[in-house]
């Protein structure tokens, strides 16, 4: 339940950065390059998750590291979707 709360909050951040992308420009290729910025903070955010996982709620990073990959990816590949569509 916690790893779908985590990836939820990182949709929040996307749509967070797309709407600021969106206020400061407007236009595709900046909301292009707000997706692409969402890409390294949410990376931050989700190491953040896992050192709170392996230091305060302890597991291992061998365990972590997979649900550090799910966390990661699943955001990312959205932004990562998202900036490709928009910067055509």
């Amino acid at each position: 339940m916690h790893m779908a709360m985590v990836i939820g909050g990182g949709f929040v951040l996307l749509g967070l950065f797309l709407l600021f992308g969106r206020l400061w420009g407007g236009v595709n290729p900046d909301l292009a390059m707000a997706a692409k910025l969402f890409i390294p903070a949410w990376l931050v955010m989700s190491l953040a998750n896992m050192w709170v996982g392996v230091t305060k709620a302890g597991y291992s990073v061998r365990d972590e590291l997979p649900i550090l990959l799910v966390v990661f990816l699943v955001p990312a590949m959205i932004a990562g979707f998202i900036a490709w569509r928009l910067a055509r």
